[in-house]
């Protein structure tokens, strides 16, 4: 569960959405001089004083995200000159309850001193800036001030210091802290600056993939950007010297150490906004433990508690539930460097999501009948011992409040759980509201006390089986329909999964009392149907379309989905009107609604997330064009934004590709100059956003628009990639796959040998496909996937079907044993029952479009014809047509990447009769190959 999503659910029931737009407007009358609004909030009420005020004469504000800039300016409206673009910068930290008057004084302070300052402006954004799972690099920070040297830095640390002697507030991460009060320094950029970071991620250890992306920047001594580092440690450039007077500051952070602990820590399990959980072994003792730290004033939950006060309501009822048998037991309580610390015994076992990938039978092409009913179970049975753990807790008086399959460890012998995490448990005569859930189980907000947790309980049973009720968010009345999933794959007794839905649906709230224990103990006894007796899930385990349950009849007779995927052109319509209701031109940040990455420098204009993509797909499928979006998007790159990444899938090239589709192709060589005006041979060699993607790129528009200069630029960015995978050198470190592995430049290289007849092309695409294959394992049944260390991925942007896309082009010029075997391998993974998520680059979808294409030989046409009724998995009516969610599962999509338009591309591509003219349906620079 990638984190980063909670924060963009609060806004929107439907869509992934910025929380800035949660912030409330400035009222009309003190909006900025130069007549900017905060555009995407409203109300009126909520900003503090000092955010109300209107700007001084010779000043200007304005507001952009969550922050309100204050800045002195010249006549005309410009900056006043004479001010760094970068240097070190002052930020001041706040809590809730201080942030108002901070703000008053910060303000009071800077303004008759004419230094330039911005604050975050309205409690609910500071309340997600310091959530538990914000950016751990970005916490704490209320204010940011910027001084014109290190004079007036140190002169602003004595004297605004003093006037906030005292306050609380957060530890900033990647900054020195000013003696003992709210101040902290950093040094970095203070105007807009980016650069292409040439770091590989192997090199760095980060693991993010960031090498080669437009990343914030300031200025070394030679007048080159480099990257302005913003990890949540604090760093001081190389050539920069410390200044004298924060030299005692340093010493004092570093002051603080474990080394006098009576716990050896070993390994971080697991890091939030609140703090860490950590492994470690008692040295008076030689047992292991567990230590979680908080840090005080920060990782806020919604009831505003920081992670101290949930820390010690973990700890009170950890010792509440003492001698049960079901919850780890305290070992100590202490503080170290103002974070507090509990530690408890570690608990053996692994936590239930965790078995997933281990266990869960549809993991295949062809499961295994007599595998799925062992599985089915087994499942009931670790159902049953969580209901009778939590009714063990209820027995205490405790209602856990955050169950979910994370925060269950399951014994080593499989035969017992006990429960994790209790920081958001209570004692049920508080009645305090759920605070903290994970989203696949958070309740109702009607929902009180045991109530809560035996919802959680009714969204396992269901979760145990399809693991997608993180959908309930969006619309409760997708339970019953996941049930109906359910009981077509698994031999389970239909009233086990018709009690949750009625749980879930809010017809079993009467009894508000405690969780009995052997409810679902007596379903793991007697609630599996023996394999072929006739029962629901009879046919789970047979190939084809047949098993796969799709647009399931609900058991009144009726379909939970609008239409049958499988039903084209109806489908295409179906899609193309939730796509079109969807959208706000009337934004400026973006058109369609998709994936958390459209809010990223450069807003939602690209190929993978942004307004293009969609375009894109609604044209090639036949759904219509879409004039209103196709001016949005050529008036918001009239010009882009400052920031937009220049690769394909990510920024300007892509827009590009899209705008001389549609037949604007002025535009995009206009787009195209800017990629080639930045010092884009820098860029990581991948597909997404790197050479590859600007290269094919560059080779389309060369010979669409017969611009002969920008042949040799695509020719260029071959000839690095070569010279970058010659000697054997690995193209793109750790990853692999279409987007980010070494298959983009592949792609490249083969395009290329088409257009030249170069056998050298040929041979160098070869190469970099091995590289990619290189990093496939074949998993327990046979099929190829990517190993990503941590986990084996089968998907089309990072797993080995996208290498599969490539490879089935490249052996259509060439043969190769070792070629041919992978490519079948890789066809399986296209196969298999279960995909977490309905996306194009990471699920479902991304299967359905490879199937329609693949030569593969002897591929069975009922594998295609399953994927594609099994996209009714996942399906969620939008306004009464057919709309599937984004990435987590948290909220809809309408992207390319994540959402309904690449569902709409795979669908079209798999389904749509062959054009009498014009362009075939497939992603760019992979057309169909044949038709199945």
């Amino acid at each position: 569960m990638d984190k980063r999503y909670e924060v963009f659910c609060l806004a929107d029931r439907y869509f992934y959405e910025t929380p800035d737009r949660l912030s409330a407007r400035r009222p009309a009358a003190e909006a900025n001089n130069s007549g900017a609004t905060d555009s995407g909030a409203t109300g009126s009420d909520s900003f503090y004083e000092a955010a109300q005020r209107p700007a001084p004469v010779g000043w200007d504000s304005f507001v952009s995200g969550d922050w309100l800039h204050v800045s002195p300016v010249r006549e005309d409206g410009t900056p006043r000159p004479g001010r760094p673009s970068q240097g070190w910068k002052v930020h001041v930290s706040a809590c809730l309850d201080n942030a108002e008057k901070t703000a008053a004084k910060v303000w009071d302070y800077c303004v008759p001193r004419e230094i330039p300052f911005k604050f975050v402006p309205t409690a609910h954004a500071l309340l997600l800036r310091n959530s538990k799972y914000a950016g751990r690099g970005s916490s704490g920070k209320f204010a940011t001030i910027y001084p014109a040297d290190e004079a007036e830095l140190h002169t602003i640390l004595l004297e605004l210091g003093e006037l906030l002697a005292g306050e609380p507030g957060p530890y900033i991460l990647t900054d020195l802290r000013w003696q003992d009060g709210p101040l902290y320094v950093r040094y970095g950029g203070f105007a807009q600056r980016y650069c292409v970071d040439g770091a590989d991620a192997e090199d760095s250890g980060s693991g993010s993939g960031s090498g080669g992306a437009l990343v914030p920047a300031i200025e070394d001594p030679t007048g080159r950007l480099v990257p302005d580092r913003r990890d949540p440690a604090f760093h001081v450039p190389e050539w920069v010297t410390l200044p004298d007077f924060l030299a005692p500051q340093l010493a004092a952070r570093n002051a603080t150490t474990t080394a006098d602990l009576p716990y050896r820590i070993e390994k971080a399990l697991h890091f939030s906004n609140g703090g860490g959980v950590y492994v470690g072994t008692d040295t008076r003792s030689g047992e292991k433990v567990v230590l979680k730290e908080a840090r005080p004033y920060a990782g806020l939950a919604s009831d505003g508690a920081d992670a101290v006060t949930r820390l010690e309501r973990e700890k009170a009822a950890l010792e509440r539930l003492s001698g049960l048998g079901v919850a780890p037991e305290v070992r100590d309580w202490f503080t170290l460097g103002d974070h507090r610390f509990l530690v408890m015994d570690h608990v053996a076992g692994r936590t239930l999501n965790s078995f997933f990938a281990r266990r869960h039978p549809l993991l295949a092409a062809e499961p295994d009948p007599a595998a799925v009913a062992e599985y089915t179970r087994w499942a009931l049975r670790i159902h049953g011992a969580v209901e009778e753990a939590v009714a063990a807790v209820h027995g205490r008086g405790v209602v856990f409040n955050d169950l979910h399959m994370f925060n269950i460890m399951v014994s080593p012998d499989e035969l017992s759980v006990m429960l994790l995490d209790f920081e958001a448990a209570a004692h049920v005569g508080e009645g305090r509201r759920q605070a903290i859930a994970h989203p696949g189980f958070v309740a109702p907000l009607d929902r009180r006390g045991f109530e809560v947790d035996r919802y959680a309980l009714a969204c396992l049973r269901l979760a145990l089986f399809v693991p997608m009720t993180t959908l309930l968010v969006v619309d409760r009345g997708k339970a019953a329909h996941l049930a109906e999933v359910a009981a077509a794959q698994f031999p389970v007794d239909r009233a086990f999964l018709d009690e949750a839905v009625k749980v879930i649906a809010g017809g079993a709230r009467g009894d508000a009392g405690p969780v009995a224990g052997g409810g679902a103990g007596s379903a793991a006894a007697g609630g599996v149907a023996a394999a072929g007796t006739g029962s629901a899930g009879t046919g789970s385990a047979g190939s084809g379309a047949a098993g796969t349950g799709s647009a399931v009849a609900g058991r009144g007779g009726g379909s939970y989905v609008p239409v049958d995927p499988a039903d084209w052109p109806r489908s295409r319509d179906s899609m193309a009107r939730a796509i079109l209701a969807s959208a706000t031109p009337e934004r400026d940040d973006r058109l369609f609604p998709g994936d958390i990455g459209q809010f990223a420098d450069g807003g939602g204009l690209g190929v993978a997330h942004g307004a293009a993509g969609v375009l894109h797909a609604l044209d090639l499928t036949g759904a219509g064009r879409y004039e209103a979006g196709e001016e949005w998007l050529l008036k918001h790159t009239a010009p882009p934004p400052r920031g937009t990444p220049l690769g394909f899938y990510d920024g300007l090239a892509g827009v590009a590709y899209v705008l001389e589709r549609l037949g604007h192709p002025q535009r995009a060589l206009e787009l195209i100059e800017r990629v080639l005006d930045e010092k884009w041979q820098r860029l990581a060699p991948d597909l997404h956003g790197g050479l590859a993607g600007v290269g094919l790129a560059l080779d389309h528009l060369a010979r669409a628009t017969g611009e002969p200069g920008l042949r040799e630029r695509a020719s260029e960015a071959a000839r690095l990639l070569a010279d970058r995978q010659a000697g054997g050198a690995r193209l793109t470190g750790r990853r692999a796959g279409l987007l980010h592995g070494a298959s983009g430049p592949a792609l490249l290289f083969l395009r290329l040998y088409e257009h030249s007849g170069d056998p050298a092309l040929l041979d160098l695409a070869a190469t970099a496909l091995r590289q990619d294959l290189d990093r496939c394992v074949p998993d327990r049944h046979g099929t190829l996937l990517v190993d990503e260390g941590f986990r084996t991925m089968p998907y089309l942007g990072a797993g080995s079907v996208g290498i599969g896309m490539v490879l089935d082009s490249w052996l259509a010029h060439r043969a190769d044993d070792d070629f041919e075997a992978a490519r079948g391998s890789i066809a399986a993974a296209a196969s298999l029952r279960y995909y977490a998520q309905p996306g194009l680059f990471n699920g479902r979808a991304g299967m359905v479009l490879h199937l329609g294409r693949t030569t593969t030989p002897d591929l069975a046409p009922e594998r295609l014809a399953a994927q594609i009724a099994s996209l009714g998995w996942y399906a969620v009516r939008y306004q009464g047509h057919l709309a599937f969610p984004g990435e987590q599962m948290m909220r809809l999509s309408m992207d390319l990447a994540t959402g309904t338009a690449g569902c709409l591309l795979a669908l079209g591509a798999a389904c749509a009769p062959p054009p009498r003219s014009g362009e075939p349906v497939g992603l760019p620079f992979l057309p169909p190959l044949r038709r199945p």
